[in-house]
C-alpha cells in the first residue's frame, strides 16, 4: 500500500499513492497550474480545492458514487465524537470530513482507486489540523491499517461485488462473525469495520437493503445480534444516495465490550419524508427522527414505539429462520385515526389549492407585435454595477439552511446542508435571483421573507440587482425564457451547463419593468399553486390506496 503526497498535517507511510510528477511532466500543466495558484491566492486553498473539485465531479457524475453531505453528517451524528476515525472505502473524503474536530484527531483512509486516495488526504488535510493518514489499495485484500483500533468507522462501501477476495480470503481472522458468502461482500465490509474498531467503539455504515434480509447472509446477522455488535438498522428514504431509486439501509455497530443485559435492536424507518421531484428527502426531519431515537435508545437501551417510525425489538424476536432485519416488517403502522384524520385534511386543502389555482389562472394572452428591444446581458449589468453576481458552495461558520438547486427547482423551503467553513457563506436576501447552472432548465427563483437567510449551495448563482435600476421579477421573467437559456448553454456528453453572464435581457426603463415583473410574478403564484395541488393530489391517491388495501378505508 502507499500514502498520497504528505500533507502539513499528514504523516507519510511508505511509498506515495500517485507518482510525483517531474518538471518536465509538469510543463504541460503550467497555465493550468498558474490559474489554480491565482485562484487559491484571490479565496484560499481550500476554497480552491472544494471548487476545483465540485468542478471535476461535477463534469464525471457517473465516475464517482458520492455520499451526499447531509447523509455524511447523519452518519457522523450516529457514530459521536472521535480521537481516531476510520473510513476503509474513503472515495473523495465526505464521511471523515463530516466528524466534528477534536484536539489531538487522527484521520485514517483508505481506497483502491490512487487518485480518490490522494483527494480524501489533501481534502482533510486543508479542513482541519488533524493528523491524516490516507493509503492507497484494496481494504478487503491489502489493508493499509491492520493495527488500528479506532474509536469511530464510517464507511460507504461498494455494492454487489462479487470479486471481493472471497477465494483468498477464507482464513482471515476478520471474520469473527462468520466467513461472508461471495454475494455477501457488505458483510465482508461490516466485519472489516467490526475489526478495525476499539472496544465499545461505534462504526456506521451505509447498506443495500437486500443485506438486512438475503437468505445467504443470515447466519452472519444472527450472529451479530446474538452478540450484540448490531445495534440498529435505519431505513433511508428513497433518494438519499446512489442509488437514489432504493431506500438504503444504514447499520450501527458496535463493538462490544460486555455482553447487553436485555438486548434489543433499534429499527427506524424514515421512508415517510422522502422528497418530491428532484428535491431529496426531508433532511432536516431525517436527521431529527433518527437522532432523537437513537439517543434515546442508548440512553435506555430500549424505545418506546413510535407507530410507523421506530420501535426497539428484542434480539430473540429477530433470530428466526430468516433472520430479516428490514425495518418496515417490523414496525407497527401508523395509528388508523391518525391516518382517517390527516386523509380528510390533505383533502380539505388539495380542495382549497384548486380553488386558489383556478383563481390564479392567467388570462386570455392578446397578441402582441414582436418588440425590436435593445438587449444587453447580465455580464454587462454585473460590470456596471446594476447588479451583484455571487457562486454559492460554502458552509460558513455556523450551520444555516442551505438553499440547494434541487430546492430551486422543486419550488421547495432550503432543505440541504454544507459543512461548516472558515469562508463566508453566500447568504441570500429577499429580492435575489438564483439561477441554477446545471440540468438544462430555464429557470430562475425570487427569494422571498421564508426563504432570505439562507446560505447558496452548489451550482447555483446568486444575482442581486440594484433596485433603482432592476426589478427582481422582470430579471427572473425574462430569464426564464427558453431561446434566452438555450443561446446561453454549453453542452458536455453529460451535462448541460448554463453561463449566467450570457443571458439577455431588454433595456427597459423601470417603470415598465415593474410591468412585465407584475406578470411575472401572478405567474410564479400560478406556478406555485399548481405544484402544490400536485403535491397533495399524490398524496391523497397514496393514502387512499393505502387505506383501501390496509382495510383503513372503506369502499363506499
Amino acid at each position: 500500500t502507499a500514502t498520497p503526497p504528505p500533507s502539513p498535517h499528514s504523516t507519510p507511510l511508505s511509498t506515495p499513492a500517485l507518482p510525483i510528477p517531474t518538471g518536465p511532466q509538469l510543463l504541460p500543466s503550467v497555465p493550468l497550474l498558474r490559474g489554480a495558484a491565482e485562484l487559491a491566492a484571490e479565496v484560499g486553498a481550500r476554497q480552491a480545492f472544494e471548487f476545483l473539485l465540485g468542478r471535476h465531479l461535477d463534469a464525471n457524475p457517473r465516475q464517482y458514487t458520492l455520499t451526499p453531505a447531509e447523509l455524511a453528517a447523519l452518519m457522523a451524528d450516529l457514530a459521536g465524537p472521535a480521537r481516531t476515525a476510520l473510513d476503509p472505502a474513503c472515495g473523495t473524503g465526505a464521511l471523515l470530513r463530516a466528524v466534528d474536530a477534536r484536539p489531538d484527531q487522527e484521520l485514517y483512509a483508505q481506497d483502491s482507486a490512487p487518485e480518490l486516495a490522494a483527494l480524501s488526504a489533501l481534502r482533510l488535510a486543508l479542513h482541519s489540523r488533524a493528523t491524516v493518514r490516507a493509503a492507497a489499495g484494496d481494504t478487503l485484500r491489502a489493508d493499509a491499517h491492520p493495527a488500528l483500533r479506532a474509536d469511530v468507522v464510517l464507511c460507504h462501501p461498494p455494492f454487489n461485488e462479487r470479486n471481493w477476495g472471497h477465494d483468498e480470503l477464507a482464513y482471515d481472522p476478520r471474520w469473527e462473525y462468520g466467513f461472508p458468502a461471495r454475494t455477501e461482500s457488505e458483510l465482508a465490509w461490516v466485519q472489516h469495520a467490526l475489526a478495525r474498531l476499539t472496544d465499545g467503539g461505534t462504526a456506521v455504515l451505509l447498506m443495500p437493503p437486500a443485506a438486512a434480509s438475503r437468505r445467504s447472509g443470515r447466519r452472519i446477522r444472527a450472529d451479530l445480534l446474538r452478540r450484540g455488535a448490531l445495534r440498529a438498522v435505519v431505513a433511508l428514504p428513497v433518494g438519499a444516495a446512489p442509488p437514489y431509486n432504493i431506500p438504503l439501509h444504514l447499520w450501527v455497530l458496535r463493538r462490544p465490550d460486555r455482553a447487553p443485559a436485555t438486548p434489543e435492536v433499534l429499527l427506524v424507518d424514515t421512508g415517510r419524508f422522502a422528497g418530491e421531484g428532484r428535491g431529496g428527502p426531508d433532511w432536516e426531519a431525517v436527521r431529527e427522527a433518527v437522532t432523537d431515537a437513537w439517543q434515546a435508545f442508548t440512553r435506555a437501551g430500549r424505545l418506546t414505539e413510535r407507530p410507523g417510525l421506530a420501535r426497539s425489538v428484542p434480539v430473540i424476536d429477530l433470530l428466526d429462520d430468516d433472520v430479516d432485519l428490514a425495518p418496515a416488517r417490523h414496525l407497527p403502522p401508523a395509528a388508523v385515526a391518525d391516518g382517517a384524520e390527516q386523509l380528510a385534511q390533505v383533502r380539505e386543502r388539495l380542495g382549497a389549492t384548486l380553488r386558489l389555482t383556478a383563481d390564479l389562472t392567467p388570462p386570455a394572452a392578446g397578441p402582441a407585435a414582436a418588440p425590436r428591444w435593445p438587449l444587453t446581458t447580465i455580464g454587462e449589468l454585473a460590470r456596471g454595477g446594476a447588479l451583484v453576481m455571487r457562486t454559492g458552495g460554502n458552509g460558513g461558520h455556523a450551520r444555516v439552511p442551505v438553499l440547494t438547486d434541487h430546492d430551486v427547482l422543486a419550488g421547495t423551503a432550503p432543505s440541504g446542508t454544507l459543512p461548516e467553513s472558515e469562508e463566508e457563506a453566500v447568504l441570500t436576501e429577499p429580492g435575489d435571483v438564483v439561477v441554477p447552472v446545471l440540468g438544462g432548465g430555464s429557470v430562475a427563483r425570487v427569494i422571498d421573507e421564508a426563504t432570505g437567510g439562507a446560505a447558496l449551495g452548489r451550482n447555483l448563482v446568486l444575482l442581486r440587482p440594484d433596485r433603482t435600476a432592476l426589478d427582481p421579477w422582470f430579471l427572473a421573467g425574462f430569464l426564464r425564457g427558453t431561446a434566452n437559456n438555450r443561446q446561453a448553454s454549453s453542452y458536455a456528453s453529460t451535462a448541460t451547463r448554463l453561463d449566467v453572464r450570457r443571458l439577455q435581457l431588454p433595456r427597459l426603463a423601470l417603470e415598465e419593468q415593474r410591468r412585465y415583473g407584475a406578470r411575472f410574478r401572478a405567474l410564479d403564484e400560478f406556478e406555485r399553486a399548481l405544484r402544490h395541488a400536485s403535491r397533495l393530489g399524490e398524496q391523497l391517491v397514496r393514502g387512499m390506496y393505502d387505506g383501501l388495501t390496509d382495510g383503513t378505508v372503506a369502499p363506499d
